[in-house]
């Protein structure tokens, strides 16, 4: 069995159990509960404060974990990754007051900046060397140029809707951050087997996520140049219509350039196309 951390609440929290159930993963989970067993899968889930998950997994009292990526930034640049999940997408980001002027980073030179993630804000800081005064604070740092503790922010921004509520403009990125699956440093061969099989099921499903299913009408003289189009499988189902001289193709296409694909289609000769999601997409 193998022990995977996930954020005790919140959105990453949903979205993590949310995941596990595209992998089929039934997870008895009641109110307040701090772990929980898996009822048809090796796995035990434990519900943890974000912030430790990355010395538990360290220390082996966790084998996996998903969390964010910007987690893994600050608190555990010696971990693996081992997959980018694609959901709880945000960024780091630099803010400052509206009001305030502001051209380029360089401008942050002596200036006091409120933050929770010290390490990375120092990187920063040193890549473009910039001498700045960090304010550590966990939880509500847009509030702190508000109440004169600050001149700029370093936080996670998603919507940007709270920066906006705080009369806050985001005036650098530092990373892109999303939700990923990282492992403890030291696996047995028997636990191993175990994750390979969640990243096998995971891989179906991300997969899955990026790629619709497309049907579409086609005169067989258009097929060969159609099926040039359609490259994610080794080659679409081609199956004959009532109509003669006109056939029914089925194939994949990805989602990032689906509408680039689906012009490209009409423009050679493809009619009548149908696109639908795909729930697993096993290679």
């Amino acid at each position: 069995m193998i022990k995977i951390a996930i954020q005790k609440s919140g959105r990453l929290n949903e979205e993590s159990l949310g995941m596990l159930k595209k992998c089929g993963i039934s997870i008895d989970n009641g109110k307040d509960q701090l772990k929980a067993a898996a009822r048809n899968f090796p796995m035990e889930v434990l519900y943890l404060r974000s912030g430790d998950i990355p010395q538990y997994l360290r220390d082996g009292v966790v084998d996996l974990a998903i969390i964010g990526e910007n987690l893994i930034h600050e608190k555990g640049k010696d971990l693996n990754i081992i997959e980018n999940l694609g959901f709880s997408k945000c960024r780091v980001s630099i803010a400052v007051p509206k009001e305030m002027s502001f051209n380029n980073i360089k401008e942050l030179q002596g200036k006091r900046i409120a933050t929770s993630y010290p390490n990375t804000v120092n990187q920063f800081l040193e890549e473009n060397n910039i001498s700045a005064d960090l304010h550590i604070i966990n939880g509500s740092v847009e509030i702190a140029p508000s109440i004169g503790l600050a001149d700029a922010i370093c936080d996670i921004v998603s919507s940007g809707s709270t920066l906006f509520k705080n009369n806050l403009k985001e005036v650098a990125k530092i990373f892109e951050s999303q939700a990923v699956l990282v492992e403890a440093p030291m696996l047995s061969s028997e636990k191993r087997k175990v994750v390979n099989k969640l990243r096998f099921r995971l891989g179906t499903v991300l997969r899955a996520k990026k790629s619709k299913y497309i049907l579409l009408n086609a005169p067989n003289d258009k097929i060969g140049l159609i099926s040039k189009i359609l490259p994610v499988l080794k080659s679409p189902t081609v199956l004959p219509l009532a109509q003669e001289g006109w056939s029914s193709l089925h194939s994949v296409i990805d989602e990032s350039s689906f509408w680039d694909v689906i012009e490209e289609l009409k423009a050679a000769g493809a009619e009548d196309i149908l696109v639908c999601p795909i729930e697993k997409m096993v290679m």
